[in-house]
């Protein structure tokens, strides 16, 4: 590949990887986030609203989006609850059997004056008895209306039901009051009293009705004369008065809270408000008005709160993921970010679809919903606390979507659902390392989304029946099993879509059966046992800073797959044959050499493997230099006494150089133990300062300047490198240091990258 292609080809990567890393597109990414949670959110918060004029016909079908109280109805309800209010009658005390006995007295006085004829007598009796009547009922109306006990409406209604129903004392009894005697009105006042108290203790609207009463009484007291029951019962029925009355201002409150008391009539929520086609009447449109559903009644305030509420939703996460990686570039690339994009997309748009058979008819369907999808998809493929984030930001949006009840903005019930069983996914799923795992999360999911669900009704047992329990148990037990299928469908999609190396995807590739490590196995021995120390090399480095050692070790079983096309030109599979390079020109060992990446490379790609292993496999070399083949062509010109027609840009990797930590850890632990096993009795010494060196010599080579290895993550791989290689030690031809082109040193020119002519891999 010539220097031209190399920078083309450098160039289209930067491109490339240049949309993952820019800012602006990151940004773009979370403002797309927050447009998408407010398209969700809004349905369920804002009403639509419609563009109608009256006495026109409908254009389309209006639905009732939520519960509306229904002002013409109700006002209808409330007045026949208040016509079917009864009058209030109240019951008064006039002290009836005062009167009577305050008449007696009269009558005593009366008869006791001798010169006063028996005419004179009985013209008294006929002015005085109604005036003590009328005077009575007049000082009990004025002390009532003082003190305020009833009101004067009230109280004229009494007067004038007295006055309608006075009884007038017959003439025959005025005759017959002279003949009283002083111990026949001294008998009489007691019985009249008591008749007259007994009488008026029941309530009653008519006096007639008392006063039917008043013979049988008085026939059954103990008076014994005939004169003084007639006189008693004569006056008793004057006396005796209504003593319930009608209360006009006590049944106008009455008939105020029959009004307040009646429930307002609502039009559920999906009932039709107007049909397709159907005219607009004034009463329509001002259903529609006060319901804030015209297109004419501007009113932003709800569209604002909802804006905000995703613009929270989405800020948060963002703060939180670059606070996660706080003093480092931002912690995901934008591949990792749209990815994250289509799964809160494809777990919302799930909450979405089961809105639309969720009701109150069925307040149980909603707890079908996978909501668990989405925490087990970033568990899989991103990390765990990306996916607990998120997990509370999906209980947010479903308990908006997933609410059916009318003046609540969130559903409790449906947000710790989502909480709960997320929280079980991400916990059961986050060591996952086969697919059997997944169906085991799901069923934990299962259990635990049931046992919440039953939990709350056992809490709350209004409003549900043993049908809906049984239901609500048997979708929440489902809705994990539904969450686990998808995750199963949709776990290729997005390792394929967007490159994504799961664990799980990593444990299937280090399985030896796979056919190509079951080829490096059988044709190169050598080769996979190299691979396989380097993988332990790596990942132990890999952990140490944070980074995938999975990725490292398994992009370490194969980052040499290329050398199963020519195994016999690499050192670790001569097993004491002859080097062919010591026969060949060293420029076609060096095409050789450098060979063994780019086909590895494309070795994988016709075997599908993830592009992250294969750019290790590409890219664990960089463009480090091939030294002893360099100057073993420089020794041929030399010899041949000609002058070099090459250069040392030409005896270099063509790289790419490392993109990832990943890439670089496992291109520093191949080099590491290639050297290290070359060392005859290595000591501690030995190994740390062959470590330092080769990092060293990547380091001034600029091997690392397009990935995001630190000096300080640099020195943590070299201990470790050290800390874990100590125990791993192979027969490797040791070099000397220094590099000197000399006929007879020829096999010491080969120390200079640490590798023999099989070893500059």
């Amino acid at each position: 590949m010539t220097s031209n292609q190399n920078t083309n080809r450098n160039s289209i990567q930067s491109k490339m990887a240049g949309w993952k890393h820019s800012a602006g597109m990151r940004y773009a990414l979370f403002a797309l986030l927050m447009i998408m949670l407010y398209v969700s959110l809004a349905p369920n918060l804002l009403p639509e609203k419609y563009n109608i004029t009256v006495n026109m016909p409908s254009e389309k079908e209006i639905l009732a989006p939520m519960q509306i109280q229904n002002t013409k109805a109700t006002l209808k309800a409330q007045e026949e609850a208040a016509e079917a209010e009864k009058p209030v009658y109240t019951k008064i005390s006039l002290r009836n059997e005062t009167i009577i006995t305050e008449m007696l007295d009269q009558i005593a006085r009366i008869n006791q004056d001798d010169q006063v004829s028996r005419e004179d007598k009985i013209s008294i009796y006929r002015q005085d008895l109604p005036q003590i009547f009328q005077s009575h009922i007049q000082n009990f109306i004025m002390s009532s209306r003082d003190s305020g006990n009833y009101s004067s409406t009230f109280l004229d209604e009494v007067r004038t039901r007295v006055n309608e129903q006075l009884y007038h004392i017959s003439e025959e009894t005025y005759v017959k009051l002279p003949q009283l005697k002083p111990e026949d009105i001294a008998e009489m006042k007691p019985v009249a009293s008591d008749i007259v108290s007994r009488l008026m203790y029941d309530p009653a609207t008519e006096a007639q009705t008392i006063r039917a009463k008043v013979a049988e009484q008085v026939s059954s007291s103990s008076l014994s004369k005939r004169i003084s029951r007639e006189i008693v019962q004569e006056l008793a029925r004057y006396v005796i008065t209504a003593n319930k009355f009608y209360d006009e201002d006590a049944t106008k409150e009455a008939k105020v809270k029959a009004r307040e008391n009646t429930a307002p009539v609502y039009i559920k929520q999906g009932d039709v408000l107007v049909a397709k086609g159907q005219v607009i009447t004034q009463e329509m449109y001002t259903l529609l008005k006060d319901n804030d559903l015209l297109k004419s009644d501007v009113n932003y305030w709800p569209q604002v709160g909802v804006a905000l509420l995703s613009f929270l939703l989405g800020t948060g996460l963002y703060m939180y993921i670059r606070q996660s990686e706080a003093g480092v570039r931002f912690k995901y690339n934008n591949s990792q970010l749209l990815m994250l994009l289509l799964i809160f997309l494809i777990t919302i748009l799930s909450m979405h679809l089961l809105q639309l058979l969720h009701n109150d008819r069925r307040p149980y369907m909603g707890y079908l919903a996978p909501v668990a999808v989405g925490a087990m998809l970033v568990t899989l493929l991103l990390d765990v606390p990306l996916a607990l984030i998120c997990s509370i930001i999906l209980s947010v949006v479903a308990s908006v979507v997933l609410n059916i009840h009318q003046g609540q903005i969130f559903d409790f019930y449906y947000g710790l659902f989502t909480l709960v069983t997320s929280f079980v996914s991400i916990f059961s799923i986050q060591r996952a390392s086969q697919r059997a795992s997944i169906l085991k999360a799901g069923v934990m999911v299962s259990f635990f989304g049931a046992l919440l669900v039953g939990t709350l009704m056992m809490i709350s047992s209004t409003g549900w029946n043993q049908t809906n329990v049984l239901y609500a148990l048997g979708f929440a037990f489902a809705s994990g099993l539904l969450a686990t299928i998808m995750v199963f469908g949709l776990m290729p999609f997005f390792e394929v879509t967007f490159g994504i190396l799961s664990a799980l995807k990593l444990v299937e590739l280090s399985n030896p059966n796979h056919p190509l490590l079951r080829k490096l196995l059988t044709e190169t021995p050598g080769t996979y046992h190299h691979s396989v120390m380097v993988g332990n090399l790596s990942e132990a480095a890999a952990e140490a800073i944070g980074a995938n050692g999975l990725l490292c070790r398994v992009g370490s079983y194969y980052h040499d797959i290329g050398k199963t096309k020519r195994p016999g030109y690499f050192i670790e599979n001569q097993n004491g044959m002859e080097n062919p390079h010591d026969f060949i020109d060293p420029k076609l060992s060096k095409s050789i050499i450098i060979a063994h990446a780019r086909d590895g490379a494309e070795m994988q790609k016709e075997y599908k493997l993830p592009k992250p292993i294969r750019d290790i496999a590409e890219q664990h070399h960089g463009t480090t230099f091939l030294h002893f083949f360099y100057h073993k062509a420089l020794q041929q010109a030399e010899e041949q006494g000609i002058e070099p027609d090459f250069t040392e840009d030409d005896f270099r990797y063509p790289g790419p150089n490392a993109q990832t930590k990943e890439a670089a850890i496992v291109g520093i632990a191949d080099s590491v133990e290639a050297a290290v096993r070359s060392l005859r009795k290595p000591t501690v010494n030995q190994v740390e300062t062959m470590i330092e060196k080769i990092i060293k010599s990547r380091l001034d080579d600029h091997q690392f300047k397009e990935c995001d290895l630190t000096m300080r993550e640099l020195d943590i791989v070299g201990q470790t490198l050290k800390e874990t290689v100590m125990g791993i030690f192979h027969s490797r031809i040791e070099y000397p240091e220094d590099v000197k082109v000399t006929k007879n040193n020829v096999e010491k020119e080969r120390e200079k990258d640490g590798h023999s002519a099989g070893l500059e891999q």
